[in-house]
């Protein structure tokens, strides 16, 4: 694997690898006083984020030091960005400064491409840490592990992905993740908050949130992305918390195995009620923490590979 752009294209035996890896790298660490592992040593892994983000960003950087890689962050309000540096020489100062991974989060869809194709002659390796409202492939991979974590196989699982799936990168590298490992994705959203040609995708679409829960063996809440909304794509945020809210009479209606995940950030009393981002069928905490090992399994793909001894 030289680079993760996205889910669009990973094969489920590349996928099955990298969550089999980041299972393996969470037994070893388990218990431990001290997690350091010297994987990465004298690797340097750079995170370049044009957008905010506290989950996305903490976790690589836990990730690369947790494997001993050198681990610098760059954010785009503090660089020569604000002087008017492009995105290009901005990758390519980081390239020839000795960079083996960036790790770039970018409002622009297409910009973790652009930059693997610039960065292809340094043989800098590139991570997409959300692009646009394009996708988020890691954000997929530790979804998919917290489900085998909670379900087992995912094959002929189905996971209700609910709400602003428009504007969600996180969905669409869920979609394609999803299906690719063998489970039924059902989309849940009101007709304004559906991207067109969703008709082509792998998926059911349903407008009725209550008649979807029984079936569902997992419910993924999507947030409203307000700042990526120009227009009214619902009457108020009461109307939409009664349509799609993940409510605790809705939480009831689901199976009692089934699992309630959440990208984050949470609006919480809007998007999902605080007693059931609480409750036991929660996974968000265990999302976070998988988070790590995820990340941790795609820096050593893309970095050591399987002929690392260590």
């Amino acid at each position: 694997m030289k680079h993760l752009l996205a889910t669009d294209g990973l094969d489920a035996d590349s996928a099955l690898a990298v969550l089999d890896t980041a299972d393996e790298l969470k037994r070893t660490l388990m218990g431990r006083e001290i997690r350091k592992l010297p994987t990465l040593r004298g690797r340097t892994v750079i995170t370049l984020f044009y957008e905010n983000s506290t989950r996305t960003r903490v976790s690589f950087e836990i990730a690369g030091k947790w494997m001993s890689a050198d681990v610098i962050n760059v954010s785009a309000a503090s660089s020569s960005v604000n002087k008017g540096e492009s995105l290009r020489d901005t990758a390519l100062t980081l390239a020839a400064a000795g960079a083996d991974c960036v790790i770039v989060r970018h409002p622009a869809s297409g910009a973790a491409q652009r930059l693997a194709g610039w960065l292809a002659e340094p043989g800098t390796a590139i991570v997409n840490a959300g692009d646009g409202t394009h996708e988020h492939p890691t954000q997929a991979l530790l979804d998919a592990a917290t489900l085998r974590e909670r379900l087992g196989s995912l094959k002929d699982r189905r996971v209700a992905i609910v709400g602003d799936v428009l504007h969600s990168r996180v969905a669409r590298s869920n979609i394609h993740l999803l299906t690719t490992l063998g489970a039924e994705v059902v989309l849940v959203a009101p007709p304004t908050l559906l991207p067109s040609g969703v008709d082509s995708l792998p998926v059911t679409v349903s407008h009725d949130l209550d008649a979807e829960l029984p079936a569902s063996d997992a419910v993924m809440m999507l947030r409203v992305q307000a700042e990526r909304m120009h227009g009214g794509f619902f009457p108020s945020a009461r109307e939409y918390s009664i349509a799609y809210g993940l409510s605790e009479k809705r939480l009831k209606l689901l199976p009692e195995h089934a699992v309630v995940l959440h990208p984050g950030p949470m609006l919480r009393g809007m998007e999902i009620a605080s007693a059931v981002a609480d409750a036991p069928s929660s996974a968000i905490t265990e999302q976070v923490r998988n988070g790590v090992h995820v990340r941790m399994a795609v820096l050593y793909h893309l970095l050591a590979g399987e002929g690392d001894e260590s």
